[in-house]
């Protein structure tokens, strides 16, 4: 059973940095072929933010290109954020995929394993 614990969250004036993280952890055979990050608003659906997927590459939101990073350490994931605004107000959750396959970038559905979350408040 694969875990992952999101840390990091918090308050943030617009314009600033913060960077959230992620410890996976309970992997015992294979890898992690595809680590995410997403994002949520109360009545709104689930967003995808940022994947780095089993070969290193990374993709971005169109909403997020140029602010936020998506990387890795061990294993622990990271979401680097900068220049924050407003808007990237929302529940931050971590994701992965540990089964090999194609897979359609950022879509919920196709990843196995999520965080519980941690909240990203941005204020002007």
């Amino acid at each position: 059973q694969v875990q992952a614990v999101e840390s990091g969250g918090g308050s943030v004036q617009s314009g600033g940095s913060l960077r959230l993280s992620c410890a996976l952890s309970g992997l015992k055979y294979g890898r992690y072929w595809s680590r995410a990050w997403f994002r949520e608003v109360p009545g709104k659906e689930r967003e995808g933010v940022a994947d780095l997927d089993g070969d290193g590459r990374t993709f971005y939101a169109d909403s997020v290109k140029g602010r936020f990073t998506i990387s890795r350490d061990q294993n622990t994931l990271y979401l680097q954020m900068d220049s924050v605004k407003p808007e990237d107000t929302a529940m931050y959750y971590c994701a992965g995929k540990t089964s090999p396959g194609g897979y359609r970038i950022l879509q919920p559905s196709e990843y196995t394993f999520w965080g519980q979350g941690t909240q990203v408040t941005v204020s002007s």
